[in-house]
């Protein structure tokens, strides 16, 4: 049984399928998916990710990419450039070639090739290490050190001490951002050096049609697989859960208190009561009359554009996040439809946008964001036929995976890295036999890659079943 219909629960119910198991999936939602949900947003005939947009880790997953996903309908699109940067007028690109990159980084080139070139020789096996529960023996143990003494320190220092040039730092600090906490907290370096690894790696792809294909492919492996999954139906407690060998849930440690109840060590309840999480976020779906007016025509080449400016600019911004919503706010944002019509009418796009906010606020932070997409798309706001906005508070209330608006399940310091949702070596198991976290508060924590769920079920197999291997 498993609970929850997100990327890791559906991961999880593969996973067990794939063992022999029988596998029911149960969803509160009527559409399977969880973050992975497209829907109408603002007009007919437009396409919006609900939640996530861009899937890097999707594409690299060491699960999904062993997975025939391709057989059930999943095709990736591939813009020519991974991330774009604007920098007033100009903008400095990521690019899919790691050469291009350092040529556009002038000077600082060099040292973007030395940071990344070596760990791009065996990107696999280090994904492989870094994307389970920790401590574990690595199975890459050069790579993994090689990677781990450039992970551990903040992301601002390693920016500072690596990069002399504006460009570079704020092509850095671009991808430091997605951590959704200050740029001095130690270990970000970490989250930043996997997105920039993987946009030399695979890109920065997303699924043709809309994230929710993504989740459909998974879905339609799952019932292919002999699985199923059971929509609209809301699970509050230990009465709402039919009985079942072992339950996998694919939700917050809040939800699995509940359904613990006093089963549970009281040690065990406290520690998922006091779960720390980290900020939310407010996201805005645009349905426009034409493409984003950039001021330099090349950010029209990548699907994700960070807003910000300089790195300076970047790192004040976010050390405010969970005080309040600063004035010129880092807005990560996505244009697909630039390359899938399928989103939008014919000469019409589609466009996606999110800042970060403190925690569960429902302060409205449009005035804020749209200041800086026409700072770098001056025209903007002339082309937006609808908007749609989602607070933080409504993504904690469209699912409790993201509390208090929080996407990646947890604050992802190096503590909440180490103890999700407490310090153990298979975090997935909770006290009460038979009963598993794999949400994205469980390593290797927030993202669409699936792997919490797989790990989650590799460890029921285990413990439940003696299954050691999975075909």
């Amino acid at each position: 049984m498993v609970v929850g219909a997100g990327p890791n629960g559906l991961s999880a119910a593969v996973t067990l399928a794939r063992a022999g198991l029988r596998v029911q999936v149960l969803e509160t939602h009527h559409q399977v998916g969880g973050g992975l949900q497209s829907r109408a947003l603002t007009q007919p005939g437009f396409i919006h990710d609900y939640g996530s947009a861009i899937h890097p880790l999707a594409a690299a997953s060491p699960a999904f990419r062993t997975w025939p996903l391709h057989a059930y309908g999943l095709r990736w699109v591939q813009p020519p450039v991974p991330a774009a940067h604007p920098l007033g007028a100009g903008a400095v690109l990521l690019h899919r070639d790691l050469d291009a990159t350092a040529a556009g980084l002038g000077r600082d080139g060099p040292a973007w090739k030395r940071l990344l070139e070596p760990l791009l020789h065996d990107w696999e096996g280090l994904l492989d290490d870094i994307l389970r529960p920790l401590p574990r023996v690595p199975r890459r143990p050069l790579t993994l050190a090689r990677f781990g003494l450039r992970a551990l320190p903040s992301a601002d220092l390693l920016g500072r001490a690596l990069f002399r040039t504006p460009e570079a730092r704020a092509l850095w600090a671009g991808l430091a951002a997605h951590t959704a906490l200050p740029l001095t907290t130690p270990g970000t370096a970490a989250q930043t050096l996997v997105l920039a690894l993987l946009a030399h790696a695979v890109g920065w792809p997303f699924p043709a049609g809309g994230a929710q294909r993504l989740a459909d492919a998974l879905h339609a492996y799952l019932t292919w697989l002999g699985g199923e999954v059971l929509t609209g139906v809301t699970v509050r407690g230990p009465a709402d859960l039919p009985p079942a060998r072992v339950t996998l849930v694919d939700s917050s440690p809040h939800v699995l208190l509940d359904l613990l109840g006093e089963r549970a060590p009281a040690r065990y309840r406290a520690a998922l009561a006091h779960y720390r999480y980290g900020p939310g976020l407010q996201k805005f779906d645009y349905a426009l009359s034409g493409p984003v007016p950039w001021q330099d025509e090349r950010v029209a080449l990548a699907a994700t554009v960070h807003l910000g400016g300089h790195a300076p600019e970047i790192a004040a911004a976010e050390a405010v996040t969970t005080r309040c919503i600063p004035a010129r706010p880092y807005v990560l944002s996505a244009q697909p439809s630039l390359f899938d019509p399928s989103r939008a009418p014919a000469g019409h796009h589609t466009f996606w946008a999110y800042t970060h906010v403190p925690s569960g606020s429902a302060e409205d932070a449009q005035a804020q964001v749209e200041r800086q997409l026409e700072r770098f798309a001056p025209g903007f706001g002339a082309r937006v036929l609808a908007r749609h906005r989602t607070t933080a508070r409504q993504l904690e209330s469209f699912s409790p995976v993201f509390h208090g608006g929080d996407v990646n399940g947890g604050a992802g310091d190096l503590w909440g890295l180490l103890a999700r949702p407490v310090p153990t070596p298979t975090p997935y198991r909770t006290p009460v036999r038979g009963v598993y976290l794999c949400s994205s508060a469980t390593p290797p924590g927030g993202g669409i890659h699936g792997m919490a769920g797989h790990h989650a079920a590799l460890a029921a197999l285990k413990d439940e079943f003696g299954i050691q291997e999975v075909p």
